[in-house]
């Protein structure tokens, strides 16, 4: 009796590989839809923002924003932050400020400084509203089930 041993191992390789590829892109590429749709509107700056990259090399797709606001809406800030944040509250200059809903401290609240009578809105913080953490969260199931059909379609079942 013979037995002849054949090492499909590279293919095998190669097609994951592809199918890896496809499902950073396609994976990325939902997650940041969907943060897209979960950005609050004031401006819309940060919503706009989203973005993602992929190394097919590492094996890993990164998704999120260079905005600075971004992060405040991920984890809060004051008050509201999700880890140890500010707990007294501050003053943002109303001329600098940019956002439609005015940030608020036991209700609207402005401040009149100096002589100029420059004004100050006083604010203890921003809630966080998770915007991609829970993009990730809406989207995992169909993301696993995407990738179960990738995967199938390239092994050829």
């Amino acid at each position: 009796m013979c037995v002849e041993f054949k090492n499909n191992s590279g293919k095998v390789k190669a097609v994951l590989n592809k199918a890896v590829k496809q499902l950073l892109y396609e994976a990325a590429g939902t997650i940041k839809s969907q943060a897209k749709q979960n950005s609050a509107v004031d401006s819309s700056d940060t919503k706009g923002s989203w973005d993602y990259t992929v190394d097919v090399a590492k094996g890993e797709a990164k998704i999120g924003s260079p905005l600075q606001n971004a992060v405040w809406e991920e984890f809060g800030t004051g008050d509201y932050a999700l880890e140890k944040g500010r707990s007294t509250p501050w003053y943002v200059p109303v001329d600098g400020y940019i956002g439609k809903k005015k940030p608020s401290y036991n209700g609207k609240v402005v401040i009149v400084y100096g002589k100029n009578g420059r004004k100050f809105y006083k604010t203890n913080g921003k809630k966080p509203r998770r915007t991609l953490h829970n993009a990730f969260h809406v989207k995992k199931a169909a993301i696993i089930k995407r990738a179960e059909q990738i995967i199938k379609s390239e092994m050829g079942k």
